[in-house]
Order: C-alpha cells, then sequence, then structure tokens
C-alpha cells in the first residue's frame, strides 16, 4: 500500500508541476486538465486511448523482464522500429503463400526486435560497454534506417512526395475493431503477455534467476546462476515484445511503413516511465501504461483545442519521471536540515 501511495503522490506532483506549465503558457490549468478528461472519456477519446496502449503495454512487459535483469534497456524505441521494418519486409518483398504472411510478419518482426536487442546485451556481457548508452545509440541508428528506406529504396511508387511505402496487402493486415483503429489480435497479446511475464518472473526457476543476475555479477556467480546466459535472454523478450509493438504499428494502425516519428510517437521512452510507475510488476504495467496512452492522448487533444506546442507533453511525461525518482528517494533515506528531519 505504501508504494502504492507513492506513486498517487508522484503523480500529483507531476500534475502540479504541468499546472504551473499550463499557467506559464496562458492556459488555465483547470480548464486544460478538465478537457482532457472530458475528451479522452468520450467513445473516440477511449480508442484513441486503447490504441496508444497497445504498443505502450508491450514495451513495458519487455523493459520489466530487462530491469528485472538489472540491464538498463532505454533502446525499445529501436527496437519497436526493427520489428516494424522487419514487418513491413515479409509484406511488401517476400514471396509466400497469403495465409503465412501475416503470421510471418509477426514472427519476423519479434526476431528482428528481439536481434537488435542482442547487440548492446552481448556488448554489456563481452565487453563490459555500458548498455544505456549503447541502446540509446541504437534508437537514433534504427530511427535513420526507417528513415533511409522510406525516403530511398522502400519509397511507395504510387505514393507521390510523401515518405511512406505502398501499402500493404490485406493479407497482412491485423484485423480491426470495427469502427477504430484497435487491431485487437495485438491488444489481447498485450495482455497476455503481461500475465505471462508474471508467472515467469514470479512463479519459475529462470525468473528467480533473471532477478538475480539483477541483484549483479557477483551474486549469480556465488549461487551458480549463468549471469551472461540469463541476461541475453532478458533482452531476447525485451526486444522481441517492443518488435512485437512494431509489427502492430505497421499491420494494423498505418498498414505502411511510414517515417520513424510517424510510426512511434516515442512510445518506446514512454513505456520506460510507465514500466517505473508500475514498480516493474507485469500486472502493474496494464493500469500504467492506460495511465500514460491516456496522458499522450491528452497531449494530442490540448494541442488541437488549445494550440499548445508538442513539448508540453513531453514535459508532462519527464516531470512524472522526475517527481517518481523524488519520491523514491524521499521513501528511502530521511532528510535532516539542523533539528528538522522529514
Amino acid at each position: 500500500m505504501g508504494r502504492i501511495l507513492m506513486k498517487i503522490l508522484a503523480i500529483l506532483l507531476a500534475l502540479l508541476f504541468s499546472a504551473m506549465i499550463f499557467a506559464i503558457s496562458g492556459v488555465d490549468p483547470w480548464y486544460a486538465y478538465t478537457l482532457i478528461f472530458v475528451k479522452s472519456f468520450t467513445y473516440s477519446g477511449l480508442t484513441e486511448i486503447a490504441t496508444k496502449l497497445i504498443p505502450i503495454l508491450l514495451c513495458t512487459v519487455g523493459l520489466t523482464v530487462a530491469f528485472k535483469a538489472g540491464v538498463w534497456n532505454i533502446g525499445a524505441e529501436g527496437q519497436l522500429l526493427l520489428g516494424a521494418i522487419g514487418a513491413t519486409w515479409i509484406a511488401l518483398f517476400v514471396d509466400v503463400y497469403d495465409q503465412l504472411r501475416l503470421p510471418l510478419a509477426i514472427l519476423v518482426g519479434m526476431v528482428s526486435g528481439a536481434s537488435w536487442g542482442l547487440i548492446p546485451v552481448i556488448l554489456k556481457v563481452r565487453l563490459n560497454v555500458n548498455e544505456v548508452v549503447s541502446t540509446l545509440m541504437m534508437n537514433y541508428i534504427a530511427s535513420g534506417i526507417v528513415d533511409y528506406l522510406v525516403y530511398g529504396p522502400w519509397k511507395g511508387a504510387r505514393e507521390w512526395g510523401f515518405p511512406y511505402t505502398d501499402k500493404f496487402p490485406d493479407t497482412a493486415w491485423l484485423p480491426l475493431i470495427p469502427g477504430t483503429r484497435i487491431h485487437w489480435p495485438t491488444l489481447l497479446l498485450s495482455v497476455l503477455s503481461s500475465i505471462l511475464v508474471y508467472i515467469l518472473l514470479s512463479r519459475t526457476a529462470l525468473g528467480f534467476e533473471i532477478k538475480v543476475c539483477g541483484q549483479g555479477k557477483r551474486v549469480a556467480d556465488y549461487l551458480g546462476i549463468p549471469y551472461g546466459s540469463r541476461l541475453i535472454i532478458a533482452m531476447i523478450i525485451s526486444g522481441g515484445l517492443a518488435g512485437l509493438a512494431g509489427v502492430g504499428e505497421v499491420c494494423g494502425v498505418h498498414r505502411r511503413l511510414r517515417y520513424a516519428s510517424s510510426i512511434s510517437s516515442g512510445y518506446g521512452y514512454t513505456a520506460i516511465i510507465s514500466a517505473w510507475l508500475s514498480g516493474l510488476n507485469p500486472i502493474g504495467s496494464i493500469p500504467s501504461s492506460f495511465f500514460l496512452a491516456f496522458l499522450l492522448t491528452g497531449r494530442d487533444i490540448i494541442q488541437v483545442s488549445l494550440g499548445l506546442p508538442f513539448a508540453t507533453s513531453n514535459i508532462f511525461n519527464g516531470s512524472i519521471l522526475i517527481s517518481i525518482l523524488i519520491v523514491e528517494v524521499l521513501g528511502r533515506y530521511r532528510i535532516r536540515w539542523g533539528r528538522w528531519t522529514i
């Protein structure tokens, strides 16, 4: 209960800080928050929240596994984009039976995301390269690859001046809930993944070993646990789920590959906040991802309705992360100032 209260306090601090930003921008904070809540919980608002929930939840669950293993994977954004590339390759450029095209696109997308995640973890295990730096750098490489493909060799012949590929054949489309952009198979997989990862981490020997590795290499070695291989497994799961999120975006939402910032509006980075907000609990990832999807939808609403810049929502998301860190520190340590103790 104490940890839940800490998270609620962090959110309240973020709301207070964001209210100051709204006020500085010349917008009544109460009006802005009312607008966000009212419009987000209409039918169209809820469907948009659900659409954004899918990639955030998949990336969040994947990051939870990596973080539990002590691998600070900041690269879910890049792994998502590689998943989108892999799915696009199968959808447009590989000759397969129509019945196999979508399942193969999903599989290759997940393998592509997992493979992109393998590079930094192998560098960490073999050469002790800091994974925060390597995964972050690989996000920019992945973004550059996507933009190169859609502006270059994969640019659609029928897309005129737009940096898109041709539209996927309908055999590579994920089915949608009618009248929405919610690709329901991936939504089900995202919820299922949170349950399966919870079981993995709490009920299996492999999950126990992954969590022990998160305590450090010395602890793992002392208990006879193969440190390197468990980190690699954790990153395969993490990258594979992020890759599946990329498949959902190109096969479900857009049905083509587009430039990088159009495929993902920072879902991989948002998932980092979501993972910490959930307390690295796979089941807790569902409400935390919903909350962050709600914020992203609110961002779009205030951009259109109030004319506020895109950066406003980034400040909001960043303030949540900072608030979580502040509350975590206050929860673990006492601050002494003369005779006063906090």
